[in-house]
């Protein structure tokens, strides 16, 4: 947890030579500003401009310059960058000339969220699990759809050949203080996995951002190409980014339940924003991923698992979502979802402990079938209407 002195200093001491201002567009990709050591004291005291008529979701609200104000706790080495003259990353906050902060800015909108639930007697950690295939690239370096290898769920070498691409990135995101919690082969030819222990939900956020970028660098450099997208190919597993949340109540009282009703209410309308592209719905009641709104401690069928665990990290499991999201909103959607349910002291309903796989079950909630759909069903929503405002919902 860095301060601004702290930043200050050691850009100073070691040899910094380039800090990297980071933040993300409305649909979640990184974006970022490098300032030499010169202008770090300006970028804390008044922000850095850059040109918001260049960047979707901003260029609709204003045409002219906003500004970025880095988040000092952030701050973050680059390893892949040379150790003479190294670079650094401070997620940044977006702004208005003279600090208003931007309505845009989806990093404001998950710290609103994080007040609310505070204000609410609520804190919530969340963990990620993404999945992603590496894929051999051409010649020139373009990426193919040859994956990798042909391993299995939970293989090793030598069948599986990515462990020594795992094992960079782990350490890679280990010097970065960004600590995984496991890694491994997942179902597909090529596909992988790393997992994140839980954190708050910003901090959570900001890892899954950069673990994309992470793998996707540490990919190259093995003249692989890492794709994140939900159904890369046809045949085989999809790549969710399952999501895992722990309630933590002030009071004491045990809130998941309640929480969890809340995400069961709103799923349909919030599905638009955890699963953002046409692909996103080719994935869902394919290969365990889940396509029914149900929820259960038995199987991973469903959209939500509350697995057996210990007292102390007891939590659920939201399983549809994939990495096209934009984690910021997709994590402040999803606190309010389960607040609502909290205050309102919802019920999730008894657990639907059947294998869903393949099955048709009339009786049953279904996620949106498709991108139209679920847009739909968020442009109609006044619950998401009230997070995000009726004008930033529909840049969407």
């Amino acid at each position: 947890m860095y301060t601004r002195e702290d930043v200050l200093t050691f850009v100073e001491e070691e040899d910094v030579k380039f800090i990297r201002l980071a933040f993300v567009d409305i649909f979640g990709k990184q974006k970022n500003i490098a300032i030499m050591p010169g202008e770090l004291k300006r970028a804390f005291d008044e922000g850095i401009p850059f040109a918001s008529s260049n960047i979707d979701g901003f260029k609709e609200y204003v045409l002219s310059d906003l500004y970025l104000h880095p988040d000092p706790s952030t701050l973050s080495i680059l390893p892949w960058r040379p150790s003479n003259g190294r670079v650094v990353r401070m997620f940044c906050n977006v702004t208005y000339p003279g600090g208003t902060p931007f309505e845009g800015d989806s990093r404001s909108i998950l710290q609103a969220a994080i007040r609310y639930a505070a204000d609410n007697g609520v804190n919530c950690t969340f963990g990620n699990e993404s999945e992603f295939y590496l894929f051999k690239t051409d010649d020139e370096g373009r990426p193919t759809k040859e994956p990798f290898d042909e391993a299995g769920y939970l293989d090793i070498a030598p069948e599986d050949k990515g462990e020594n691409v795992r094992r960079e990135i782990c350490f890679t995101l280990s010097d970065m203080g960004i600590v995984p919690e496991s890694s491994h082969h997942e179902a597909g030819p090529g596909q992988n996995e790393v997992d994140f222990r839980y954190s708050d939900p910003l901090t959570a956020a900001e890892d899954a951002i950069t673990l994309r970028s992470v793998i996707k660098t540490i990919a190259m450099r093995n003249g692989l190409y890492a794709d994140f997208s939900p159904k890369p190919l046809e045949e085989h597993s999809g790549n969710g980014m399952h999501i895992n949340i722990m309630v933590h109540a002030m009071d004491g009282e045990d809130k998941l339940r309640s929480f969890m009703a809340g995400i069961i209410k709103h799923i349909e309308e919030i599905t638009f924003f955890l699963n953002p592209t046409e692909q996103s719905y080719r994935r869902f009641g394919e290969k365990k991923a889940p396509v029914y709104i149900t929820w259960s401690s038995e199987n991973r069928n469903q959209l939500i698992m509350i697995p057996e665990c210990s007292k102390d990290r007891r939590h659920l499991k939201l399983r549809s979502p994939d990495s096209g999201s934009n984690p910021y909103i997709a994590y402040a959607l999803l606190i309010y979802a389960g607040l609502d349910g909290v205050r309102n002291n919802m019920d999730p309903g008894e657990p639907t402990n059947l294998d869903l796989a393949g099955k048709d079950h009339s009786e049953l909630r279904k996620l949106p079938l498709s991108l139209e759909e679920a847009r739909s069903k968020a442009l109609g929503s006044a619950f998401v209407k009230g997070i995000l405002g009726e004008d930033h919902l529909k840049l969407f």
